[in-house]
């Protein structure tokens, strides 16, 4: 049996491996939409969806991270979002994934670290988004909030990540 690590072989399984783990992702992302957090802030997610995008960074590269993040992003405003709600997930999902990257890249962060500044950019840029569609930068005052949850949900989501690599790819954490 090969592992999801392998992607080496045949284009039939690297896409079969691709939709499964696309799917598990979307997964993720709909039972967020499905059970609110009992935090009465707008705007507060806990990510779950990051965790796949965070193992894939780590254990197959950021090609196949961004191929994930990008169609699960794309898959879930199709299926339970709006124009409003795509915008916000695509902005957040690429700058997040960018910082992620970058980071990853240098080797000097853990999964964990790797995934609070994802968290964080992610609040940013949707902050961005919603000050240029309201036309005022008065929405960044709510970065604070969104600064501590980024960290907080990013914590989590790293540990998690971090608990999954060291089951399916323990090479990829050295």
């Amino acid at each position: 049996m090969r592992s999801l690590t392998d992607l080496s072989a045949d284009r039939s399984s690297r896409a079969a491996a691709l939709g499964v783990v696309t799917a598990l992702a979307l997964i993720f992302s709909y039972i967020e939409f499905l059970v609110p957090l009992p935090i009465a802030i707008p705007g507060i997610k806990l990510g779950l969806a990051n965790i796949v995008v965070l193992v894939c960074l780590y254990a197959l590269g950021p090609r196949y991270a961004f191929f994930v993040n990008v169609t699960r992003i794309a898959l879930a405003a199709l299926l339970f979002g709006s124009l409003f709600s795509a915008l916000y997930a695509l902005a957040g999902g690429l700058v997040s994934f960018a910082a992620m990257t970058l980071l990853w890249r240098t080797r000097l962060f853990s999964p964990a670290g790797v995934s609070m500044a994802g968290g964080v950019f992610h609040n940013l840029a949707q902050l961005s988004v919603a000050s240029l569609l309201v036309e005022s930068a008065q929405v960044f005052y709510y970065f604070p909030v969104l600064l501590f949850a980024g960290l907080a949900t990013g914590i989590g989501t790293g540990i998690l990540g971090t608990l999954i690599l060291r089951r399916i790819a323990p090479d990829s954490l050295v």
